[in-house]
C-alpha cells in the first residue's frame, strides 16, 4: 500500500494512492462507515495493524465513487510525515563507492565504519515532493544532494536484537540529504552542514513493508536535470536495514513514526570532477525502485 499525506482545503489529510489516483482516508471511511479510521499517517502507524486493516479496503470500496478521488498529478503533496515528533535519524557512510569518493575528496585515507555511523536532522529540516529546496548562498557555495532509502518504524521498541529488527518497520520511503559540504567542514560535523531549513526532502509516500519486500536489492538513482548521477542498489549497504535498526535502538527508544535514512552511494557532487554543486532552478529526482520518485527544485533565496 502506497500511503501518502496531501494538502486538501489547507489541512493535511491522509491519502492512499492507486494507480494515477488518490483515495482520501477520512472522506471514504466516514462515507462507508468506518468512523474512527486513523486520518493522519502518524496516526494509522501508532494504531498499528488493527488500524491499517480499518483502512485497507477503503479502494476496493471506493473504486467507482469518483468525488473520493484526486488525480494524482493534481494532489499537492506534502511529506508523508509532515512534522516528525523527533529528528530523522541518518546513517553516514553506509555504502563502500561511496566512502571511497568522500575519502579521494578531502585528500584523506579511505577508512570504513566497524559501525553504524549516526547523526539526525531537525524535523523543520523536513519537506514533501514538490517543494523547493533553499539555497542561501550566503552560508554554501557547495550544496550536494544524496539520495538514501529511508525506514519508517511501526512501534516503540528498544533493544532489538537483528533477527527481530525488522518487525518493527511499518514501510519505506525515500529521502535526499541535502547537505552544504562547506558548512560541514567549517563546523567539524554533519549537523549544522544537513539541519537546515528544507535539506530533508522525504517522499512521494511510504509504501508499506509488506508491499516493499526485502530491502535488499532495489534500485537506487538520482537525477539533476534528468542527468544521473547517482546509480546503485541498495545490496551494496555496507549495514543491511536490520543492522541499522537493530543497533540503534541499543538503549534508544525508537517510537512508532520515527524516520531512519540509511545511507547514499556513490556519485555526489563532493566527488566528481569537477564538483557540480546543486544552483537555482536544478530539478532534483531521487527514485528508489519499488517506491518511486521524489522531485524537488532548487531555488536561491536573499
Amino acid at each position: 500500500m502506497r500511503l501518502v499525506t496531501h494538502s486538501k482545503a489547507g489541512a493535511a489529510c491522509l491519502g492512499i494512492v492507486v494507480g494515477d489516483r488518490v483515495l482520501d482516508v477520512a472522506d471514504a471511511a466516514a462515507r462507508f462507515g468506518r468512523g474512527g479510521a486513523a486520518t493522519s499517517l502518524l496516526a494509522l502507524i501508532e494504531g498499528g495493524a488493527a488500524a491499517l486493516t480499518a483502512v485497507r479496503n477503503l479502494p476496493e470500496l471506493a473504486a467507482g465513487v469518483a468525488d473520493l478521488w484526486t488525480p494524482l498529478g493534481t494532489a499537492e503533496l506534502l511529506a508523508p510525515i509532515p512534522r516528525p515528533a523527533k529528528n530523522v535519524f541518518c546513517v553516514g557512510r553506509n555504502y563502500k563507492a561511496h566512502i571511497e569518493e568522500g575519502a579521494r575528496a578531502r585528500g584523506v585515507p579511505v577508512t570504513f565504519p566497524t559501525v553504524p555511523e549516526y547523526f539526525s536532522k531537525p524535523p523543520t529540516s523536513v519537506i514533501g515532493h514538490g517543494a523547493d529546496i533553499r539555497l542561501d548562498t550566503r552560508l554554501t557555495q557547495q550544496l550536494d544532494y544524496e539520495v538514501e532509502l529511508a525506514i519508517v518504524v511501526g512501534r516503540t521498541c528498544r533493544d532489538l536484537p537483528v533477527g527481530e529488527a525488522m518487525s518493527a518497520v511499518f514501510g519505506y520511503t525515500v529521502l535526499n540529504d541535502i547537505s552544504a559540504r562547506d558548512l560541514q567542514r567549517k563546523h567539524g560535523q554533519w549537523f549544522k552542514g544537513k539541519g537546515l531549513d528544507t535539506y530533508c526532502p522525504v517522499g512521494p509516500w511510504v509504501v508499506t513493508a509488506d508491499a516493499f519486500g526485502d530491502p535488499a536489492g532495489h534500485r537506487i538513482s538520482l537525477r539533476v536535470n534528468g542527468e544521473t548521477r547517482q546509480d546503485s542498489t541498495t545490496s551494496d549497504l555496507l549495514f543491511d536495514c536490520a543492522t541499522i535498526v537493530s543497533v540503534l535502538s541499543q538503549g534508544l527508544t525508537l517510537e512508532a513514526g520515527d524516520i531512519i535514512a540509511t545511507g547514499t552511494p556513490a556519485g555526489v557532487a563532493l566527488g566528481m570532477t569537477p564538483q557540480a554543486w546543486l544552483t537555482d532552478g536544478d530539478v532534483v529526482e531521487a527514485e528508489v525502485e519499488g517506491i518511486g520518485i521524489l522531485r524537488n527544485t532548487v531555488r536561491t533565496v536573499a
